[in-house]
């Protein structure tokens, strides 16, 4: 309880240099206008940092492959890739705050952990600064940061009948969901977990594993071939869905 209590004060006493922290921001807009507006009320606020404009979810994707920030200004409806294809495209859990000039995303969009606010165009200074305000909660840092995947061992651990079996992350080719559970396969065996696949898929590594369908994911190094909307992945046919498609082909190194 000591320890605890230790933490928590020496946490609230270093809040306030957080909130001093620079935080990195990125614009997705297909309209300039719509981008001049955003730029002009950001940079009201000392703390962000914009580092591009882009009127390309596309080109924002690529550019997010190399390079990381703290924030996005998004907005839903674009060309070719609208904002939540692009959500559902980004490999981390980078914030977002969504912009739009329709209402009729709003419940859609907070399914997503990873946004933030979501502001009906056009734009109101006060409403934009509550959602500034907002990020900055959201972007606080904590003083003890959860090891990511990547950070860990390349392995997993899963319980079956009381007992811990570890398997290794290359040996596991894809996870599908199947109601309360989900079943792993791996180049040996299987196993069924009371698990689902938006649990897992936060411990397995992302430059390895992707979620290709809402019931599938699959070790991407193991493709065999893809056809349509279809992945040969060793003897499995594995559904690819539209959205998850444009993320697959970003992905792969295609000549």
């Amino acid at each position: 309880m000591v320890v605890q209590l230790y933490l928590y004060t020496f946490g609230a006493i270093f809040n306030h240099f957080f909130k001093s922290i620079i935080m990195d921001c990125i614009i997705i807009d297909d309209e300039a206008m719509s981008r001049a507006i955003i730029v002009q009320m950001i940079k009201e606020h000392s703390n962000y940092n914009i580092k591009e404009e882009f009127n390309s979810a596309i080109d924002a994707i690529k550019y997010l492959n190399q390079n990381e920030v703290d924030l996005i200004f998004l907005d839903i409806h674009m060309p070719n890739f609208s904002g939540i294809d692009f959500i559902q495209t980004i490999k981390n859990q980078t914030k977002v705050i969504l912009i739009t000039a329709d209402k009729n995303y709003a419940i859609e969009a907070f399914e997503y952990e990873n946004v933030v606010d979501y502001l009906v165009k056009p734009l109101v200074k006060e409403r934009f600064i509550k959602a500034i305000e907002k990020s900055d909660r959201r972007l606080s840092v904590p003083f003890f940061k959860k090891p990511t995947p990547d950070e860990l061992s390349n392995e997993l651990y899963i319980n079956i009948n009381r007992k811990l079996i570890k398997i290794q992350f290359d040996k596991i080719s894809l996870i599908e969901s199947k109601g309360d559970y989900i079943y792993i396969k791996t180049d040996t065996k299987s196993y069924t977990v009371h698990s689902t696949l938006k649990k897992i898929i936060d411990k397995l590594p992302k430059d390895i594993f992707m979620k290709v369908h809402r019931c599938f994911i699959i070790n991407t190094n193991q493709i065999v071939d893809i056809e349509d909307n279809t992945i040969l992945l060793g003897k499995d046919i594995i559904p690819l869905s539209r959205t998850n498609r444009k993320e697959l082909m970003l992905r792969l190194n295609l000549l």
